[in-house]
Order: structure tokens, then sequence, then C-alpha cells
């Protein structure tokens, strides 16, 4: 076999505060769907920097990843277009900082705080069911320490 198959890595981020987690209503192949801050990780970065980006791009807040939350994958096949990808995902626990006043990437309609009751009546709107996973393991508690995850200094370019 001459061609190697790559799952596409994502990171996601759970963030919760005062009852309520803070997701984006996104446009998708789909249609109008509710996701966690999340999105590819990029050459020449960490899994945490990778997710810290993400929520700064897509809902304007700084984060600071604390744990691992879970390692998922999942396969999308869209029956609009044929697309076929198998996700890797890293969820994150963490906090927020400052808002800042900048534009949120494209497709991103806006960031918002759903409750978990609001999250379950969206079910049908999430872009994956990922999206609840994630927040069920972290409600029950899932939680792994950081130092679990490694990266070398290659990745960013460095010998």
């Amino acid at each position: 076999m001459s061609e190697i198959w790559k799952p596409s890595v994502t990171v996601a981020a759970v963030i919760e505060k005062d009852g309520r987690f803070l997701l984006v209503e996104e446009e998708t192949s789909e249609g109008v769907r509710f996701n966690q801050p999340a999105g590819h990780l990029d050459p020449l970065e960490s899994l945490a920097q990778a997710v810290s980006r993400e929520v700064m791009e897509e809902t304007a807040h700084e984060f600071t990843p604390h744990a691992l939350v879970g390692v998922y994958m999942s396969r999308y096949q869209s029956l609009r277009t044929g697309e076929d990808v198998t996700y890797l995902r890293f969820a994150f626990s963490g906090s927020t900082g400052r808002v800042h006043d900048r534009p949120l990437d494209h497709g991103i309609l806006r960031a918002l705080w759903l409750s978990y009751d609001e999250l379950l009546e969206t079910r049908e709107r999430h872009r994956s069911p990922l999206v609840l996973q994630c927040i069920d393991d972290y409600l029950k508690g899932q939680r792994a320490p950081l130092d679990l995850l490694h990266t070398h200094p290659s990745v960013a370019g460095a010998a």
C-alpha cells in the first residue's frame, strides 16, 4: 500500500462558566451548527497552543488549557458532498481570560453561552455527537494532566 491513511487532528475547548458552556454557531456544509470552539492542529504548534489559538479565533476569548478531557475519534460522512473524514479530537478544559475586540473566524456567526439543558434541546444542530460527549465527560469529572502530552522541539523547527 503506497498511500498512508491519516486522520484529521483537531482540538476543542470545553469551557464552563456559571453552569453555561461557551459554544460557537457556525456555517457548515450541513447548515448552521453548534460546536465547541475547535479546529485543526496547524504545523509548528503543540496541541495546547492549537486549542488556545482556535478559541481566540472563534470566540475572541483568551484561553488557557488546564487539563485534557479526552481523546476522541469519529468519522464524518457527508450525505450532501460525499466527504469522508476521520477526526482525532483532543478536548481540553480550561479558563478564559480577556475578551478581545476582533472579528471571528470566517464561517463563525457568533459565540454564545448555553446551559446543559439548552445543549440537549439543540442536539440535532450539533456539528457532531462529540459536542455533547465532550461536555458529558467534562461533567463526569474526566480530566488528565497536560503533562501527558509531549511536544518534541522538532515540531517548532528546533533540532
